[in-house]
């Protein structure tokens, strides 16, 4: 069984899904990062492909895929970490990237490697719904490869019920229409729009990103659905670190435990 599957069978709520960027803040990062957030009890773990033009990322990754670049990344290293890395956990591991990375490496080939190393599902916000469905959904299926598709608070209702249906995996759930990074908090409009998402009954679990940065923004997006995304507010983390093992720990452990009321 694909180790999303398992995962979100077993685990219905409070999933904690954590984004980092391959080749951030070092080239070589890749294993040290995922062991630490396995250790640290996070429960999925997604891989950024760092890329130059990305579309939905704020400036906080957006510098961390500039800096992974200059440092030497590229798909074939990120390959070879994951395959080494793999022999270590069994923990859920995802990508996300934009089409483009996929069509210069190959489709095909990128897809088989992808299952040859150990990765087990996609995240690409430009991979338009009916390519992938005309395209691309026998592959991924022979593959044992899952895909999230995206919803906004703008996504129709027609669009979400067919991503819903395409969907293996989660259905990544944007708390807000702006690009990624963190905020304050979440705003009564954004609750209406988790509340209108819950009411259609959707078949797929669902994961909250855009925003998502402290134990209380985590955790109202936690009942709102199966569980929450963190990039932008955890590569920061990274970036002011000289100790990753540790300074993932106290993350981690901020983001699960309550905040003190004093």
């Amino acid at each position: 069984m694909n180790r999303l599957d398992r995962l979100f069978a077993r685990k219905k709520k409070d999933i904690l899904n954590i984004y980092f960027t391959a080749g951030y803040p070092g080239l070589n990062d890749t294993e040290d990062i995922i062991l630490s957030l396995e250790a640290a009890g996070v429960d999925l773990i997604e891989i950024g492909m760092p890329y130059s033009d990305p579309m939905a990322d704020g400036p906080t990754i957006q510098n961390s895929s500039d800096v992974a670049l200059k440092n030497g990344m590229t798909l074939s290293i990120l390959f070879q970490q994951i395959k080494r890395v793999r022999q270590k956990t069994d923990i859920p591991l995802i990508l996300m990237g934009y089409f483009n990375q996929v069509m210069q490496y190959g489709e095909e080939k990128f897809l088989k490697k992808c299952a040859d190393v150990g990765i087990d599902g996609l995240i690409l916000p430009d991979l338009p719904v009916y390519v992938f469905e005309e395209n691309y959904k026998d592959l991924f299926e022979q593959l044992d490869l899952r895909i999230s598709f995206l919803i906004s608070p703008q996504t129709s209702e027609e669009r979400i019920r067919q991503i819903d249906q395409l969907t293996k995996g989660f259905i990544y759930m944007v708390s807000s229409s702006s690009i990624t990074g963190a905020r304050a908090g979440i705003s009564e409009e954004q609750m209406k729009y988790f509340n209108r998402i819950n009411n259609m009954q959707l078949n797929n679990p669902r994961l909250i990103g855009f925003g998502i940065s402290s134990h209380q923004t985590y955790a109202t997006a936690c009942k709102y659905s199966n569980g929450a995304i963190i990039g932008s507010a955890f590569i920061k983390t990274l970036t002011n670190s000289n100790d990753i093992e540790k300074a993932i720990s106290n993350f981690i452990k901020m983001i699960r435990q309550p905040i003190a009321v004093e």
